[in-house]
């Protein structure tokens, strides 16, 4: 008596598996921050103190569509691409 060959969808499961894993443990969550990300950068405002990609820490001075104006000292102004902004350590908004 032979053994019986197995399903070839059964076999697929394991693989199955450990993609609905990989998705919820990777893939959700990084779009999930990303979405964040992209929803802060869309609210940055003038006064705002961020923290650059690379480090930098300052002021906003002025919200251009796709750059803002970084004032990181007294005299100092510098111009950014807008995704350069890694995070907002304070944000001030306008009163409504």
């Amino acid at each position: 008596m032979q053994p019986q060959a197995a399903n070839p969808i059964i076999n697929l499961v394991p693989l199955v598996l450990i993609f609905v894993i990989f998705y919820f443990m990777l893939i959700r969550p990084q779009r999930k921050k990303e979405k964040e990300h992209q929803k802060t950068l869309s609210n940055l405002n003038k006064n705002d103190e961020v923290v650059t990609s690379s480090g930098i820490h300052g002021t906003i001075v002025n919200v251009k569509e796709k750059t803002i104006i970084l004032r990181i000292d007294d005299n100092v102004k510098i111009e950014l691409e807008r995704n350069c902004v890694a995070f907002v350590k304070k944000a001030i908004h306008p009163a409504a």
